[in-house]
């Protein structure tokens, strides 16, 4: 296993990890909704506001400070994304950076020109092209989900994507089922037709390291929050794509990439938190390596603790009596995250049990409804679990236990 800093010095950054429910330490499963935040990272925003707050671009020296922290931030962003400094978009969330790269594209798009997302997909990236469906009067195309292992379905990706085809718009991993989709073959495919590519990221950079220049996409997004950072969006794009986008903007405003696509004052506090995720996440490498060599370590250290929890509470769900686990199995290309059902009980109602124990999980349908309703859940949900830096096998443990006494209940 590739070395970097051990579950306990991992687990001794985040003081959410002392909090007790019902007198039981709180394991935190949700992470695929949000990790828990270090202290690093909170002190540099603290920091940030305490000292150096201001409006950029501005000759004194609290504003030449905040040019400098974004600029920071550009620059770790694009070391973990794979990508330059003057190709990393701030915004509220990826969800709002979407529908604004969505609206930004759409001016340059005919009705009829098509769209293609994948029934797999978060909402998010899926029906922001939808909206934009609507207004541009667009055809909007879905590869289907193949029910029995939570993959896409080749041959139809091959048949959706075909001349004429504008955007391939495909989610890097799945937030419910952990499914790592194919991105750099089903990109090459898009582009052999002419269109662009655009990466739903969120669910993966919180379990495995980007690399958009391996890819070769054109836009990918993410979000800090997924990755122990701040409440913050994240857009990469290729600078030379950037450059010619029209997006709603006011006229004030600068005409050159990034900030081209950044609306308004931007939160940058909550910009400064994700750099410090960042330097967060590449300090667990320990040795004096440039950047996204220690992210990419940690990364795969990170991926292969990940993998070996998955397979634990994969194997450990999958033989009680009563429950049903979704997606693919362990040892595929899988993030470690997890949905399962537990017969006759709404997901709500396991996630509330499992709470009552201090064990904290997801439950519904994760804005992948799609997926959700395929696999047979619309209405009671799946129960959601995933794993982060900071859980551990005894967590599990107590997850496997609290659903077994439950079904014993």
């Amino acid at each position: 296993m590739t070395q970097v800093a051990g579950i306990d010095e991992i687990r001794s950054h985040f003081p959410a990890l002392e909090r007790l429910h019902n007198g039981c330490p709180v394991a935190y499963f949700d992470g695929p909704g949000g990790t828990q935040m270090p202290r690093a990272v909170a002190a540099a925003m603290t920091d940030y506001l305490l000292h150096h707050n201001a409006n950029s671009h501005w000759d004194f020296p609290s504003s030449r400070e905040t040019d400098a922290a974004l600029g920071a931030a550009r620059a770790a962003l694009a070391d973990y994304l794979g990508g330059s400094a003057d190709e990393i978009v701030f915004g509220a969330n990826m969800t709002t950076l979407t529908f604004h790269l969505g609206r930004a594209l759409g001016r340059g798009w005919r009705a009829g020109d098509v769209v293609v997302v994948t029934e797999l997909d978060h909402h998010a990236n899926s029906d922001t092209w939808r909206a934009l469906a609507r207004e541009r009067d667009l055809e909007i195309r879905a590869i289907r989900m193949r029910r029995e292992d939570g993959r896409l379905d080749e041959a139809d990706a091959a048949a959706k994507l075909t001349p004429g085809v504008r955007l391939l718009a495909l989610g890097a991993a799945s937030n419910a089922l952990g499914t790592i989709n194919d991105v750099a073959q089903l990109t090459a495919r898009a582009h052999a037709i002419g269109a662009r590519v655009f990466i739903d990221g969120v669910h993966y950079a919180s379990h495995q390291m980007p690399d958009v220049r391996a890819w070769d996409c054109d836009f990918f997004a993410c979000s800090a929050y997924k990755f122990y950072g701040p409440h913050v969006g994240v857009l990469w794009g290729r600078r030379e794509l950037l450059a010619t986008l029209d997006p709603p903007k006011l006229s004030p405003a600068s005409d050159a990439p990034p900030e081209l696509l950044e609306t308004g004052t931007l939160n940058h506090e909550g910009i400064v938190g994700a750099a410090a995720a960042i330097d967060f996440l590449g300090a667990l490498g320990g040795e004096r390596l440039p950047r996204r060599e220690r992210l990419a370590r940690v990364s795969q250290a990170l991926h292969e603790r990940g993998d070996a929890l998955l397979r634990q509470l994969w194997n450990g769900l999958e033989q009680t009596a009563g429950v049903k686990v979704y997606g693919p199995p362990p040892g595929t290309p899988r993030t470690a995250t997890l949905s399962f059902s537990v017969a006759g009980h709404t997901s709500a109602a396991v996630a509330a049990f499992l709470a009552a124990r201090g064990v904290f999980v997801s439950h519904g349908d994760f804005y992948a409804t799609t997926a959700v309703r395929l696999l047979g859940h619309e209405h009671d949900g799946l129960v959601r679990a995933g794993c982060a830096a900071y859980t551990t096998a005894e967590e599990i443990g107590r997850l496997l236990e609290g659903v077994r006494e439950l079904l014993r209940a």
